[in-house]
């Protein structure tokens, strides 16, 4: 394991900061990607101070098809062994779709569907070479429920589970696998956290800590599991989609997307 790495897209911050600190206490060494002028040198510099392994890192934009490539000649320049793959950098919704600006859209589909995809294209190569390994795609709860105000959100993230099932069945051939976590609310930001406290019970008790939910993703990851819902909460929402009537699950969730 000693020279092999574990690259993480949105790693400045909330989730994928967890998942970075979480795979470091593992011993595993780490390729940090984040938005430009996001400090992630910070974390890369704590990151190696403090668990002793090896961290590199790289501020690019995954809006731009670019950067992707950019990720790609790095580890080629730098013989990086790629053997855990985290696509979780996201950009979540921001309100009812005629109201949303069109850059924005065009800019999230980017950041959520075409960096994962291509990001995964270009490495797998190094993926077999470095098999049994894993691919960890961060998806959402939002994948599975048609909600306003996250229309464009959740369309992109059910792409993203639909791409890792069928990717999952292509690529057991090669002993990597593909695990989708399918997170709910997490209190990743401040707003986030604010948010999160004004919704009803049961939501409001679905939300995790950032830190909780890397370990079970992580663990679901190594464990080679195929869709993770992370909190017990969570896996009750999934359970009542299936039994309650539309129209029922409609007045739910219009009652707390109004909260937001």
């Amino acid at each position: 394991m000693a020279n092999h790495y574990a690259l993480i897209t949105g790693a400045s911050q909330g989730f994928g900061k967890s998942m970075a600190l979480e795979f470091a206490k593992r011993n595993i060494n780490l390729l940090l990607v984040a938005l430009p002028n996001s400090k992630l040198w910070a974390l890369s510099w704590f990151i190696k101070k403090n668990f002793q392994v090896r961290t590199l890192c790289l501020e690019l934009d995954l809006s731009l098809k670019d950067s992707c490539y950019i990720i790609d000649d790095f580890i080629r320049d730098n013989a990086l062994q790629i053997k855990y793959l985290v696509n979780n950098a996201g950009i979540l919704s921001r309100g009812f779709f005629e109201d949303m600006d069109d850059a924005f859209i065009v800019r999230q589909i980017k950041v959520n569907v075409l960096a994962p995809t291509l990001l995964t294209k270009l490495l797998l190569d190094n993926l077999k070479k470095t098999s049994p390994s894993a691919i960890l795609n961060v998806s959402s709860m939002a994948a599975f429920f048609s909600l306003q105000k996250k229309q464009v959100y959740g369309a992109t993230k059910a792409y993203l589970l639909s791409f890792s099932k069928s990717l999952r069945k292509e690529l057991k051939k090669d002993n990597i696998s593909v695990t989708t976590v399918c997170p709910g609310g997490l209190n990743t930001t401040t707003r986030l956290c604010y948010q999160n406290r004004i919704l009803g019970l049961l939501p409001r008790k679905s939300s995790l800590n950032p830190e909780e939910a890397a370990v079970i993703a992580i663990d679901a990851m190594m464990k080679r599991k195929n869709v993770i819902i992370p909190g017990l909460i969570n896996k009750f929402f999934m359970l009542l989609d299936k039994l309650l009537p539309e129209f029922v699950k409609d007045i739910l969730t219009k009652r707390e997307i109004k909260k937001i």
